[in-house]
C-alpha cells in the first residue's frame, strides 16, 4: 500500500468522523467474507491442518504492525531458556518468491522477507517461510523433526494452520475507531477469544498483559562493532525507517536523548532499492529490521535493536498453556 494512503487512513481510522462512515458499506462487505470464512471453516468445508508439534500463533486484530516480530521473538528466546526446541514459520512479506524456503543467516531478502531474516540472525533456531504457513510449518518439522514448538509470526485470521495458543498483541492505538477494514483498523471484530493477550505500548483495554518496549543502549553496524547511543547525543543523527509506524522509531530516537536531523519514513517493508540516503557525514540509524536490507551497500548505517520485555506474568501464564498442551498430547498412563 502506498505511504500516502496508509498514512491518510491511519488518520481516519482514529475516529468515526464522516470519512470513515462513508467507508462503512464496504466494511459490511469484508465483515460478510470474513464471517463466511470463519463459518466454512467451522462446518469443515475447510480444514485447518496439524502439525506434530505444539503451534503459537503471535498476531493481532489491527491492521499494520502492532509490535508482532519483537514479540516473537522475546517469547522464542523464553522458551529456548525454558529448555524447548523452537522453530518460527513465517509467510515472509515482501519476499518475490512464492515457494517453501529455510531461512539462512545470509539468505537474500528478497528470497525470505525482512522479518524472518531478521528473526533468524536474533534467535539463531529454524526458520521457514512459505506462502501458506501450513506448508512452512510442515518443512520446518520435516528438516527438524526433534522441534517440539512452531512459533507462527503473524497469522491470527489464517486459520489453515491449525494452532494450540492465539496471543494477540495489541500496540498503543488499540482498537482505533473499533471499525472493520476499511472504515477502521479491525481485521476482525472485538472481542475475540484468545488465548493471550498483550499491550505492545501503552495500555488501551483493561484485560491483557502488560510489556516494555525500549531501544538498546548500543547500535550496531554489519561488522558487529557497537556504539553507544550516549556517544551520539553531542552531534545530529539522520534517521531511516521502513515499519508500519516509523515515527515510533524517531520518537524512541529522540527518547534516548539524540538529535534528529534528517528523518526518512518509508512503507513498511520498503527494499530501498530506490532510496538515496543523505549526503554528509552525520550518522544515519535505522531499525535491525531495515538494517537487514540496508546492510549490503552501506555497512556503515547503525542498526539499533529494539527489546521487547512482557511482564513476568505474561510468561507465566504462557509457560502454563504450554505446560498444558503438551500433556494434551502426551497424557500420562
Amino acid at each position: 500500500m502506498n505511504l500516502g494512503i496508509e498514512t491518510w487512513l491511519t488518520r481516519i481510522w482514529l475516529t468515526r468522523g464522516w470519512r470513515s462512515t462513508v467507508l462503512l458499506p464496504l466494511a459490511w462487505v469484508y465483515w460478510a467474507l470474513v464471517a463466511c470464512r470463519q463459518l466454512l471453516y467451522r462446518a469443515g468445508v475447510f480444514k485447518a491442518e496439524s502439525v506434530d508439534a505444539i503451534v503459537i500463533v503471535v498476531g493481532n486484530i489491527v491492521a499494520g504492525g502492532g509490535g508482532k516480530t519483537p514479540l516473537t521473538m522475546a517469547i522464542v528466546s523464553h522458551l529456548l531458556q525454558a529448555g524447548y526446541r523452537v522453530g518460527i514459520v513465517s509467510r515472509g512479506h515482501g519476499r518475490h518468491l512464492q515457494d517453501v524456503r529455510e531461512v539462512a543467516a545470509q539468505s537474500p531478502v528478497a528470497e525470505v522477507g525482512d522479518e524472518p531474516l531478521l528473526m533468524k540472525r536474533r534467535c539463531n533456531v529454524p526458520v521457514f517461510v512459505a506462502q501458506r504457513r501450513t506448508e512452512a510449518a510442515k518443512a520446518l518439522l520435516a528438516a527438524y523433526p526433534a522441534t517440539q514448538i512452531v512459533v507462527c509470526d503473524d497469522g491470527l485470521q489464517h486459520h489453515a494452520l491449525a494452532r494450540d495458543i492465539e496471543i494477540c498483541a495489541m500496540d498503543a492505538r488499540g482498537l482505533g475507531n473499533g471499525r472493520l477494514l476499511p472504515a477502521g483498523p479491525l481485521r476482525e471484530p472485538w472481542p475475540r477469544a484468545v488465548d493471550l493477550l498483550i499491550h505492545t505500548g501503552q495500555r488501551t483495554l483493561a484485560e491483557g498483559y502488560s510489556s516494555t518496549r525500549v531501544l538498546d543502549s548500543h547500535a550496531l553496524d554489519a561488522f558487529g562493532q557497537t556504539t553507544a547511543l550516549s556517544a551520539l547525543q553531542s552531534q545530529s543523527v539522520n534517521a531511516v525507517a521502513a515499519i508500519a509506524q516509523p515515527q515510533a522509531f524517531f520518537d524512541m530516537l529522540q527518547a534516548q536523548g539524540l538529535r534528529l536531523g534528517q528523518t526518512f519514513a518509508l512503507q513498511d517493508h520498503a527494499s530501498f532499492e530506490a532510496w538515496t540516503p543523505p549526503l554528509g557525514e552525520a550518522p544515519l540509524l535505522c531499525t535491525e529490521k531495515d538494517a537487514v536490507k540496508l546492510w549490503p551497500r552501506l555497512p556503515e548505517v547503525l542498526a539499533v535493536p529494539l527489546q521487547c520485555t512482557p511482564e513476568p506474568a505474561f510468561m507465566v501464564a504462557l509457560d502454563a498453556l504450554v505446560q498444558a498442551r503438551l500433556s494434551q498430547r502426551n497424557p500420562v498412563g
